[in-house]
């Protein structure tokens, strides 16, 4: 029996004795809904498989004592087939142990279900927009956007697995000054000149530059000889071979950008340009609609957005004084693009920001509240923190391509997809995070997705073990799985469904990472423990006190280990679904 199946019959038992009157003034809708009441996992386990504490939660409002209240729970409890017996506890907690076929049926649902195991439908009906990463495109992906990389789809996975529909999005900066001194600084290298004071360094600049050039000479235009414009400062101004580099580089960066997330594993639905809001006109009818609704007023010669009466600190300007459109604007107009596009309109919009972006969340909510849309439902705004790259206890700052920071492609060089995404996913991203890169790259269970990948392929070789063995599933009796070791495992399988959902809710796919951590232990400790297919007892083993005990975990009936082999197979397909929600494989051999 599951915990969300326990949820259900806790729920049915509480309805049953309001309408039957047994409980007190109780009412019916004061009842948490299925999903809310918790079963937990007690942390002694001398204390039963699950526990509840709806008794607690509850007596106050029938006007009962909670231990009263809780033995009507307990004596319903006790009735239900795949319940070994209930326990009242301290102040009202109820205590539940299944018997051991009921709490091995888990095995047969996981074995069915195989990757479907732990989905739900419980959002269903959503159109998720998910944006992340979303750099400028003047330069590879650095290790703060690869964090978001790594998060960002696996909480696309997570939520997919939650019955949403996803749209990936990656929003191109490629309208304003960044794309102005990336220019720039294509052209002085090009030209071998200093780096202008705001521009950008780095190997990839010169390759690009490089690259710029060649293309132009194959479609026979020299690009070096277009005519350049310098100002008085001697600063690179605007002019013909300016935006020649421009033309030509931005879709050059665009491609490796894209090439990267591919190879992370991260394809995105769409890529949305920030030049489209301008160019189709987009700016000019949201800020007409603001104007309309009154949220619009004129002052120093700009145009202001009145944000303060939805919850802004300040007032900001949209256009201004000398006309061109502030950063906000194409930000009002892709917020309306989002929630009003013709192809998968968002239900809900994603942003998943850098820690620098804080500034931002309440100008964008006051954006969403202008539009008559709920801030913080409509809109969610997530913020990234900081990564820091170690090895051997010192800072990693360098990076051979980049110059001054780490890419994307540096960490997969250096320690390969599966250990990028796991270490930059399983930490809750509004949380500063080190990574070590001699750590990640060690094959010891120190490096936790190694501790969980080699679950897996531990119980891969069971499989083949048991096969040469000839022992397969036939004449299985999960009801021999009865061990400490074996409810150990058990009850961490029937947790899944319910990390999965949270996971969800609360978009924080680390927890998939934890939970599979916990896992692969339960896991190691099984495998450690009890044998699938038998070996013989020593001389001295048979004569121990204890020899049954050892009999059943080195020398199993036939019975028992078909139950085991379905057992390890069940831990292995759960532990390859929590690492495909991360986007981390699953490897039969280490």
């Amino acid at each position: 029996m599951s915990p969300e199946a326990l949820a259900q019959l806790i729920y049915d038992i509480a309805t049953a004795l309001v309408d039957t009157g047994k409980a007190g003034d109780l009412q019916i809708e004061q009842i948490p809904a299925v999903e809310k009441l918790a079963v937990m996992r007690p942390k002694d386990r001398a204390h039963g498989d699950w526990s509840t504490n709806i008794a607690m939660q509850l007596a106050k409002k029938a006007g009962m004592a909670p231990r009263d209240f809780a033995a009507l729970f307990a004596a319903e409890l006790e009735k239900a087939d795949g319940i070994k017996s209930v326990d009242i506890a301290g102040p009202g907690f109820i205590n539940i142990v299944l018997d051991s076929a009921s709490a091995a049926a888990i095995v047969d649902t996981v074995l069915e279900e195989k990757s479907a195991f732990g989905t739900n439908t419980h959002l269903s009906g959503q159109t998720l927009n998910l944006e992340f990463v979303s750099a400028n495109p003047t330069g590879p992906i650095h290790i703060g956007g690869t964090r978001w990389a790594a998060v960002g789809d696996s909480m696309a996975r997570v939520l997919e697995a939650n019955g949403s529909k996803i749209v990936r999005e990656y929003y191109f900066n490629d309208h304003g000054t960044q794309i102005d001194r990336f220019a720039k600084s294509l052209v002085a290298a090009a030209h071998g000149e200093e780096t202008p004071e705001d521009g950008y360094k780095g190997a990839y600049i010169d390759d690009i530059a490089a690259r710029v050039v060649e293309q132009g000479k194959a479609e026979g235009v020299d690009v070096l000889a277009l005519p350049r414009v310098t100002g008085e400062d001697g600063a690179e101004g605007d002019s013909e071979q300016r935006e020649e580099f421009r033309k030509r580089a931005v879709p050059m960066m665009f491609d490796e950008i894209k090439q990267s997330m591919k190879d992370f594993r991260v394809n995105f639905d769409v890529y949305f340009h920030e030049n489209a809001v301008y160019e189709s006109g987009e700016v000019d009818r949201a800020i007409a609609q603001l104007r309309a609704q009154g949220d619009i007023f004129e002052k120093d010669g700009a145009t202001w957005f009145e944000s303060t009466k939805y919850g802004d600190d300040k007032d900001r300007v949209i256009i201004k004084s000398d006309g061109n459109a502030a950063y906000i604007a194409g930000d009002i107009a892709y917020y309306m693009n989002k929630r009003h596009r013709a192809q998968d309109p968002a239900d809900v919009a994603i942003y998943m920001l850098g820690a620098d972006h804080h500034g931002y969340i309440g100008r964008m909510m006051a954006v969403c509240a202008a539009f008559g849309d709920t801030p913080h439902k409509n809109m969610q705004i997530l913020i990234g923190q900081l990564v820091n790259v170690m090895k051997d206890g010192e800072a990693v700052k360098m990076s051979k391509r980049a110059g001054n920071v780490i890419t994307i492609d540096d960490l997969v060089d250096a320690v390969g997809v599966d250990a990028a995404r796991y270490s930059l996913a399983r930490t809750s991203y509004n949380q500063n995070l080190d990574i070590d890169l001699g750590l990640l790259a060690s094959h010891t269970n120190d490096n936790p997705v190694y501790y969980v990948q080699y679950a897996f392929a531990r119980s891969k070789n069971v499989d083949r073990n048991a096969v040469a063995a000839g022992i397969s599933y036939d004449g299985a009796d999960l009801s021999l799985l009865d061990t400490e070791v074996d409810s150990e495992l058990l009850a961490e399988l029937a947790l899944y469904p319910s990390v999965v959902a949270t996971a969800g809710d609360l978009r924080e796919p680390h927890r998939l990472a934890h939970y599979a951590e916990e896992l692969a232990g339960k896991y190691h400790k099984w495998y450690a423990t009890e044998r699938v297919v038998p070996m013989e007892l020593t001389g001295a083993e048979a004569a121990r006190d204890n020899a049954e005990a050892i009999r059943i975990a080195k020398n199993p009936e036939p019975a028992r280990a078909a139950a085991r082999l379905k057992l390890n197979d069940a831990a292995g397909q759960i532990l390859a679904n929590a690492l495909g929600l991360l986007g981390v494989s699953a490897p039969e051999k280490m």
